[in-house]
């Protein structure tokens, strides 16, 4: 379909990542390819490729010139093989490296008037790309003047190179150099190959600023007596890269050049930048691209020959223009009234089964339009416009340019526009819209005289997440000048268009710039904008400069805006006056009220009553016992960060997902913006990174360990059930991924990165919606995932990686990502909201955290049946019958003892516990108690303090201690069918105080398997006052080898100020009590 739709002078389409498409009919979604770069979410009317049926491309026709221009879809023999491997790639120059066409017909329109006659531009437009005597030659010959072929050329240079390519002047093709840095990185031989002098040619380069160097071979025309459209200069091109001509690719302008290309044997990219592109198919080119803006190095390498290739559909394309109609012109290539055979001896004729197949796909395009007017609704005519001609996106001609020269670009392109007046004047906001963090504000009056960035997003997006950081590193860079951010919320879910939810998600986010609530998408729609986020630059004006889809684009914003502030300041444009500002973190509470803010996730150790919050908004991570009293936190001193060490010292930023592993007493967190899985180790209370190193990236496959693999927002993390494979649902790139917890090393497990609800086989014909919970199955054997952006919840099979749909979401178009609501039923007939979290119950349910219907639903495994258990669905707060019961957005659960389940109810900032034992299930708040507020900052390196008792501590006073020297004899004991755990050491830390009273030695050490350690002690005879020895214990013990009890203990040792000048040996005794000792009672979540 891309041969098409470039045919018709469209730029081609390349998907992007985690692309988010409203399906539109004839698509075939299953086998669409696509290519995981700059990061947006889509809506239908984003260009995308369709469906390969004849039926599709019927209604492809235009009119140009008062004819009717089509392409016909003509049977092909759909079998050819693979072409070889492109090793080459032959550059044609005008009209493809340089935009020198139009200025060489100037020129000679120039040189024609020296002469005495009068010349058009286009009378030139035949001979393009047949050299400069035939470019010359055919228009003096067509008004028959006397040609001297020497003379013309000569004085022809003469003119262009004086007017039009004088050095560095700008007459390269943006990107064109871009294009030909990536080729040599990727190994590929280059050569100019024009029908150009080389005196032309040589001015040409050097005008556009495209080095030599770059070029492995240069062909001109001078020493050829057949120039295009025959094949030598491509033939000896080839031969001067070592390259047999079907492994070269050439990027050719012209008719002529297209039919060179062709007679070599080549594989030919035609670009539109001279003909337009039913002319150029003609001579049978394998693509056809508006420029080389437009060429990217995989359409290069990946190019098949016209009618070949993996996707082969069997089908040429021919384009033609008559004044017949579509159907006049098939009736004269086929005989709709001869007879068919069908199946069972029935006859038929072609006109029938045409008249039919109509009939089913025009009732096919009505019945989906009907049954998706929730996803339709999110398009615009504009948008749609938008599709055709392309956005306003600038592009600085080379990546490699100092900063400098990239802004001097952006001001020319600026220059452009102002000067043709091209950007759209943004129309003014509506009145009455809500706005957060500003009064509400206008283009026209508050903005007039600044440059206004406008930020759509939703804020469930991940990819509107991954933008922010960069928003806010250009407000503070630009800060003082006239330049400001303003987000215009255009919500993808119902949910998202409410002010409050926006506010809390601009208060969890710390979006501090103004925001308003375009719940109705006004100015979405009227920019035509089709994606999240989308970003657009609007002038001091009102006139809007350029339109950025996606994540990725600060460097291009940074000098895009210190451009125009250039530019309009030297106009004299600008405004410094500051806008007024109304911030809501000052407005808000609720956040000063409770000890968290905004809770993600939770996980238990029910063995040890233990209770794990991700403390997201605080960058702690707080452990409380399972009546919420509080034992330690870690981590959140000084606010975000990526530290390992310990627990006081060590930093997370907005941790979501909790898992723990019983057999070593580690928990593990997905540290979300910290792009990072960490690791807790509670027996050393150290804080290590597993896998990550707090920059966002882009890796799909995986394989390195620890910090050299990048990660891409990890939501949630899930162990198995031998505790030997941590699996991640890493939301910013809609994949699941596995870590090897005993070395760091992390590779995708399932999904292929594409954004959709697509349930394959196994993990590389999968496909996630920014997977953002995960919980383990009882059989080990499966995983089950709250995905997210497709409104769902899936299993994935541990074994192959593949999946399948339990409930909610599209079950016939992966790419429809719009299907949700708050419906109880069977399967995909229930209609979840952006559920974030799930767990598999003790009972064997699938809970769900139904974030934005604000409900927690139940799913029974075996029938796919879907019911509310708690939330009205509405956002509140209300304890009570689960049934009345209110909630905020809850996003995380855990499994508690007798049938109760903590939720984190991120809104509302607390943890409610769901009693599903109760008859009927009720919905309390869990009473924080003690739980203080996050640390101050650390110091630069850690230090030793001395031990703060958690509120699981027991405390065992010992009787005083008069000797002045002698031994400490720890003798732990465990009851009958016990042991101490051999993974995780019990170990002992000694505190004295005051410093010096008492000497221990060691001051540290591991309690011996048989529960014993000594410690010898001495005091000073010159100090007389008493002290205190703190002996701090870890017991660590097991009656199955895969749970681990835990047990911390604080034997008070105080030394009498009367000292007796003898050696005794105190022995301290202790037999530990299990809090639990029903084997099957044991269990983690």
């Amino acid at each position: 379909m891309e041969a098409m739709v470039v045919a018709r002078g469209l730029p081609a389409f390349t998907p992007s990542t985690r692309v988010q498409r409203v399906p539109a009919p004839l698509k075939n979604f299953q086998s669409a390819s696509l290519s995981p770069m700059n990061p947006a979410i889509s809506t239908p009317f984003s260009p995308i490729p369709s469906s390969s049926s004849t039926a599709g491309y019927a209604g492809m026709a235009g009119f140009r010139g008062g004819k009717v221009e089509r392409c016909l879809a003509m049977a092909g023999d759909g079998g050819a093989a693979e072409a070889p491997p492109v090793r080459g790639v032959l550059f044609d120059m005008d009209g493809v490296l340089c935009e020198s066409e139009g200025p060489s017909r100037d020129a000679a329109v120039a040189l024609f008037a020296e002469k005495g006659v009068s010349v058009t531009a286009e009378d030139f437009i035949p001979f393009m790309g047949t050299g400069e005597a035939n470019f010359l030659g055919g228009v003096a010959r067509k008004y028959g003047l006397e040609f001297d072929v020497d003379a013309f050329k000569k004085r022809f240079f003469e003119i262009y190179i004086e007017k039009y390519a004088q050095p560095n002047s700008g007459l390269g093709y943006p990107g064109a150099l871009n294009l030909i840095l990536e080729c040599k990185k990727a190994g590929l031989k280059l050569a100019v190959a024009s029908s150009a002098d080389r005196v032309k040619v040589d001015a040409n380069l050097s005008a556009a600023g495209l080095p030599q160097s770059n070029f492995d071979a240069v062909v001109s025309a001078d020493l050829f007596e057949n120039l295009k459209p025959a094949p030598d200069i491509f033939l000896a091109a080839a031969k001067a890269l070592g390259l047999p001509p079907q492994e070269c690719v050439v990027i050719e302008d012209a008719l002529a050049g297209v039919q060179a290309a062709r007679a070599a044997g080549m594989r030919c990219i035609a670009v539109t930048t001279t003909l337009a592109g039913p002319k150029l198919m003609s001579a049978g080119p394998s693509l056809i691209k508006k420029s080389i803006t437009e060429i990217t190095l995989g359409d290069i390498l990946t190019l098949q020959e016209p009618g070949s290739g993996s996707q082969n559909t069997g089908l040429e394309f021919m384009w033609e223009e008559s004044e017949l109609g579509f159907f006049d012109s098939l009736r004269e290539r086929m005989d709709l009234d001869q007879d068919l055979a069908l199946p069972l001896g029935y006859l038929t004729t072609r006109r029938d089964v045409f008249k039919l197949t109509s009939f089913t796909l025009g009732l096919s395009c009505i019945a989906f339009i009907a049954t998706h007017m929730k996803a339709m609704s999110y398009a615009s005519p504009k948008a749609v416009w938008n599709a055709l001609v392309g956005e306003m996106r600038p592009v600085a001609n080379g990546a490699e340019l100092s900063t400098g020269d990239r802004v001097e670009q952006f001001k020319k392109y600026i220059a452009d526009i102002e000067k043709k007046g091209k950007g759209q004047v943004v129309a003014e906001f509506q009145p009455k819209l809500e706005w957060l963090n500003s009064p509400p504000l206008r283009l026209q009056s508050d903005l007039r005289g600044k440059l206004v960035l406008l930020d759509f997003w939703t804020y469930c997006c991940i990819n509107c997440m991954h933008v922010l950081p960069d928003l806010a590193y250009l407000e503070k860079k630009f800060k003082g000048q006239p330049f400001t951010v303003i987000g215009v919320h255009s919500a993808k879910f119902d949910n998202e268009k409410d002010s409050n939810a926006i506010r809390n998600a601009v208060l969890r986010y710390d979006v501090t710039h103004p925001v308003v609530n375009d719940g109705e998408m006004t100015m979405w729609r009227q920019l035509g904008v089709s994606s999240w986020p989308t970003l657009a630059l609007v002038g001091p004006t009102g006139r809007l400069i350029a339109m950025l889809a996606g994540e990725g684009h600060r460097k291009d914003l940074d000098d895009l805006v210190a451009a125009a502030l250039q530019f309009y300041g030297e106009k004299g444009l600008l405004n410094d006056k500051p806008i007024p500002e109304a911030p809501e973190k000052n407005k808000d509470s609720r956040l000063v009220a409770s000890p968290l803010k905004f809770p993600g996730k939770l996980a238990t150790d029910l063995a040890n009553q233990r209770l794990f919050i991700s403390d997201s908004n605080n960058h702690r991570i707080v452990v409380t016992d399972l009546e919420g009293n509080f034992i330690m936190q870690i981590g959140g001193g000084g606010g975000e960060g990526l530290r390992d060490g310990s627990f006081d010292y060590a930093a997370f930023n907005r941790p979501q997902g909790l898992t723990y592993n019983p057999s070593k007493n580690m928990l593990y967190v997905a540290d979300t913006e910290n792009h990072a899985v960490r690791e807790i180790d509670f027996v050393n209370e150290k804080v290590r990174t597993l896998a990550g190193n707090g920059e966002k990236g882009s890796d799909y496959k995986g394989g390195k360990k620890g910090s050299s693999q990048v990660l891409n927002s990890p939501w949630d993390v899930c162990l198995d059930s031998s505790c030997k494979a941590l699996y991640v649902a890493m939301a910013g790139q809609h994949q699941i991924w596995q870590v090897d917890p005993s070395d760091g090393l992390a590779r995708v497990f399932s999904g292929d990165g594409y954004e959709r609800n697509l349930n394959g086989k196994n993990g590389l014909s999968t496909s996630y919606a920014q997977p953002s919970g995960l919980s383990l199955g009882a059989d080990g054997q499966q995983m089950f995932i709250a995905d997210s952006e497709s409104s769902s919840v899936r299993a994935v099979d541990l074994r192959s990686g593949g999946s399948q749909l339990l409930a909610g979401g599209d079950p016939v178009f992966a790419d429809n990502l719009f299907q949700f609501g708050d419906k109880d039923g069977v399967g995909s007939k229930a209609l979840l909201q952006h559920p974030l979290g799930v767990m598999y119950g003790s009972d064997g349910l699938i809970y769900i955290a139904d974030s934005y219907n604000h409900k927690i639903k139940v799913l029974e495994k075996g029938s796919q049946k879907v019911t509310s258990l708690a939330g009205l669905g509405k956002a509140g707060f209300k304890d009570g019958a689960a049934s009345s019961a209110q909630l905020s957005e809850p996003a995380g659960l855990a499994q508690g003892p007798n049938g109760k389940i903590y939720v984190a109810d991120t809104n509302n900032s607390l943890i409610r516990v769901l009693n599903v034992g109760a008859n009927p299930p009720t919905l309390e708040t869990l009473e924080l108690k003690g739980v203080p507020p996050p640390l101050p900052a650390p110091a630069s390196a850690p230090r030793r303090l001395r031990r703060r008792l958690s509120s699981d501590i027991e405390i065992v006073k010992v009787d005083p201690v008069s000797s002045m020297n002698g031994d400490l004899e720890l003798q732990i004991s465990l009851p009958k069918d016990f042991h101490f755990t051999t993974e995780a050491q019990s170990k002992f830390e000694v505190d004295v105080e005051p410093d010096g009273s008492v000497s221990i030695e060691p001051m540290n050490g591991i309690i011996g398997p048989d529960g014993r350690a000594k410690l010898r002690f001495s005091r000073s005879s010159n100090y007389s006052g008493s002290g205190s020895v703190r002996i701090s214990c870890k017991v660590y013990y097991c009656q199955e080898d895969a749970v681990c009890l835990y047990k911390g203990l604080a034997f008070e040792v105080p030394f009498d100020s009367s000292q007796e000048n003898s050696r005794n040996t105190i022995t301290i005794p202790y037999l530990v009590k299990p809090k639990t000792s029903t084997k099957n009672s044991l269990t983690s979540v």
